[in-house]
């Protein structure tokens, strides 16, 4: 498998999402600007991680998603390459329109940084197949802008086509419906709140993200 991550003036994850896939690849993926015009050949998987980019200058999400390199992610999508958004890879995803709806300040208006602990929604796809039907999983987040929304029509088919991949078990940030992570229709795109790439050792604290690096990897 052959990986890259996508790098933005803001980003403060990328570093540890190539060291998780890495981890579980066993190949450096290539790191690539945001400035850059083109993506490299072969690519399989995109990361976009999270961290602050631009500053979130606007919204979160919004200056990037009109980046260079965000042409030729969007026509990698369309080709069934595997994007992964996380945190402000989310954020990014939704405003570029790959994901629907929206990533809005957190309902108690405060920074959430812990633990959260999650529900695999959906443990048929490209970023869960690893993961046993119905597991309850712990993964950390941390965010301002993690709740997310979308109209009562969008909510629906999300749920109807078992699109929401990961669900809080507990309200953590406003989020509808307790929506932590969905994919698009195609089923190639995943952007989540929380953070995999901080879980793959047990020296951060577990290592319930393995298993969504070693589904999208194999």
């Amino acid at each position: 498998m052959q990986s890259a991550v996508i790098v933005f003036p803001g980003s403060n994850c990328d570093r540890d999402m190539a060291v998780a896939l890495e981890t579980v690849s066993g190949k450096k993926p290539q790191m690539v600007w945001h400035g850059d015009s083109e993506l490299p050949s072969g690519l399989d998987v995109i990361a976009i991680p999270g961290g602050f980019s631009y500053g979130d200058y606007l919204r979160s999400g919004a200056m990037a998603s009109r980046s260079s390199i965000i042409k030729p992610v969007i026509e990698a999508a369309g080709r069934g390459v595997r994007i992964l958004g996380v945190c402000n890879g989310f954020q990014i995803l939704t405003e570029t329109g790959l994901l629907p709806g929206a990533l809005m300040r957190n309902s108690n208006i405060h920074f959430v940084c812990k633990d959260a602990e999650l529900e695999v929604g959906n443990n048929a796809t490209l970023f869960t197949s690893r993961y046993p039907k119905d597991a309850a999983i712990s993964i950390p987040v941390a965010h301002h802008d993690g709740n997310y929304f979308a109209d009562g029509g969008i909510l629906d088919r999300l749920e109807n086509e078992n699109r929401v991949i990961f669900r809080y078990l507990s309200d953590m940030n406003g989020s509808a419906r307790n929506i932590a992570g969905i994919i698009n229709e195609a089923g190639n795109v995943l952007g989540m709140m929380p953070h995999p790439e901080r879980a793959i050792d047990k020296k951060h604290g577990g290592t319930d993200g393995l298993a969504l690096f070693e589904s999208l990897l194999c």
